[in-house]
């Protein structure tokens, strides 16, 4: 199959008027032909300078996974013998269209690795990695949308993202596939391997690694802290926005069967061969809207909460944190509901207790703006921390990142954020919608081309101080283990003074205690329900 070449510039601007004004805020330099020769294992490849870094893309980690390999463990790659050009990003994963894709994807030729580095680093450097994985509730996003030349230019580290199968192709279980349907999660295990050990040509130190991932990325990172065989593949790790949330083997396997019957694949004997002669367009408008990881199995034999909670996961340095109205970025639809539709959407998710929310977080009245509903809406979903994972704990943001961030922060060295401006340019233009600091609100200030440069080419002085401070606390994560970075306002960890570092509005970065972080998100509230499930439907 033919790869789907996609170009850094097209893929990032978008128009030519776009790479104008991003060249003048990014410093863009033209892509140029370059004598940038890497030799991997499987081969050698070329890069170029753009973007002012070394970007050396779509470096395959594993085999095309098409015919047989649709639904199974990731093979290795072929070898190449001739020098192979890697100046431009490949194609997305296969998803629908999208925020994140502005077209359906059906090329499964995907699984690849984007690596940048500082200009002029030597082979011998050892410098830093930063694996950043995408959110997308594991059904969309790429590596190609979320490039570290940010990160690279204002920290001597090496970036790469990657892609990973996604929906029903990354995460279907079956009874009769083998291994438990995180083939998705899978992936990513096989490009950390890769990396480990073909980024020292880079420049790169294989033993100072740091993963990182928001939203379904953050599910993904907690799946490594806990999974066996992700151990030794990372030295420290990174979840924003994310949680440590899964299924149980025998649901996954029956949400299969479910999906595989309703594109006509009935007998449980032939029905992987059957999913497999399906043209890539129909599995994804079959699936689910986004895919949770199986665990129970070979791969994730306890279940991430779980493990987490028994102290069973590696002892790593972690940086946490999440948004601030997390929900906002999902409840639009309830804009102008009535109080009948509001009640009636509580009674649907919380069931027996949906009179004492109801008293917590009342109807805000006939009189008030449309989206006042929709804000409530959020309220709801950010304090209780729950974004579709079924229990509390699981959940994204709000309360229960409160509680990962405690648990984690008994065993390892753990620092804590939130980010809460609610001013600053956004991705949504809904009249009289105030997006706020949403989940995924904070990614344009740390990869500014997450939405194709829009919104961070036009920052304000502060939002680009904000942009700066962040880079470089990530970074100095990333070099150290610890965010401690001079002429930046200090970040200890959570477990030395129970508080977080709050990214806020006009460039203020200040310490937010623990105690008033669960006042503003109602968890003493919800701690009352901490084992309850809540479908947030």
């Amino acid at each position: 199959m033919k790869r789907q070449w996609m170009s850094t510039l097209v893929i990032r601007a978008g128009t030519m008027g776009a790479l104008a004004t991003l060249g003048a805020v990014f410093q863009i330099t033209p892509a140029a032909a370059s004598s940038l020769v890497v030799q991997t294992e499987d081969g050698a490849v070329q890069g170029n300078v753009a973007l002012g870094v070394e970007n050396f893309l779509d470096i395959p980690y594993a085999a095309p996974p098409v015919g047989e390999l649709r639904w199974s463990p990731p093979q290795p790659p072929a070898h190449w013998s001739d020098v192979r050009p890697a100046k431009e990003y490949g194609s997305y994963c296969p998803q629908l269209k999208t925020l994140d894709s502005a077209t359906q994807v059906v090329n499964e030729d995907c699984l690849d690795v984007n690596i940048q580095r500082p200009i002029g680093t030597r082979e011998d450097a050892k410098l830093p990695v930063y694996v950043y994985i995408h959110g997308g509730g594991h059904v969309s996003g790429s590596g190609v949308k979320d490039g570290q030349d940010r990160m690279v230019r204002t920290n001597p580290v090496v970036g790469v993202t990657l892609n990973y199968r996604l929906g029903a192709l990354g995460f279907l279980a079956l009874p009769s596939l083998a291994g438990g349907g995180d083939f998705g999660f899978e992936d990513q295990q096989a490009a950390l391997g890769w990396i480990k050990r073909n980024i020292a040509a880079f420049g790169g130190d294989p033993n100072n690694i740091t993963i990182g991932g928001e939203s379904a990325g953050g599910w993904s990172v907690c799946g490594h802290l806990v999974a066996p065989g992700s151990r030794g593949l990372f030295n420290k790790a990174i979840i924003q926005s994310g949680a440590c949330a899964g299924k149980p083997l025998a649901q996954a396997e029956a949400e299969g069967v479910e999906y595989a019957k309703k594109l006509g694949c009935d007998d449980a004997a032939s029905m992987v061969s059957c999913l497999r002669e399906k043209p890539v367009a129909d599995l994804l408008n079959a699936q689910a809207p986004f895919y949770l990881l199986t665990d129970g199995t070979p791969i994730l034999p306890t279940h991430l909460w779980t493990a987490i909670n028994a102290g069973d996961y590696a002892r790593v340095p972690i940086l946490i944190g999440s948004t601030r109205d997390e929900l906002r970025t999902f409840s639009q639809s309830s804009i102008g509901w009535t109080e009948a539709q509001y009640d009636g959407f509580v009674r649907k998710n919380f069931g027996p207790q949906a009179d004492v929310v109801l008293k917590q977080y009342p109807w805000p009245g006939n009189e008030a703006e449309p989206a006042a509903v929709a804000y409530q809406v959020a309220a709801i979903g950010t304090d209780s921390g729950n974004l579709g994972a079924g229990v509390i704990e699981q959940g994204i943001g709000g309360c229960a990142t409160s509680a990962l961030t405690a648990i984690l922060g008994k065993d390892v060295p753990v620092y804590a954020y939130e980010f809460s401006p609610r001013n600053g340019p956004g991705r949504y233009t809904i009249a009289g919608y105030q997006w706020g600091a949403g989940h995924a609100r904070e990614l344009v200030y740390l990869y500014p081309f997450h939405d194709g440069g829009v919104v961070a080419s036009g920052f304000t002085p502060d939002e680009s101080k904000t942009a700066d401070a962040m880079a470089r606390y990530w970074g100095a994560f990333i070099m150290h283990g610890d965010p401690k970075t001079a002429s930046l306002p200090e970040w200890p960890s959570y477990a030395s003074s129970q508080s977080m570092l709050n990214f806020g509005d006009d460039a203020k970065m200040e310490l937010l205690p623990a105690r008033e972080f669960k006042a503003e998100h109602k968890c003493e509230f919800w701690d009352q329900f901490a084992n309850a499930p809540y479908p947030m439907k």
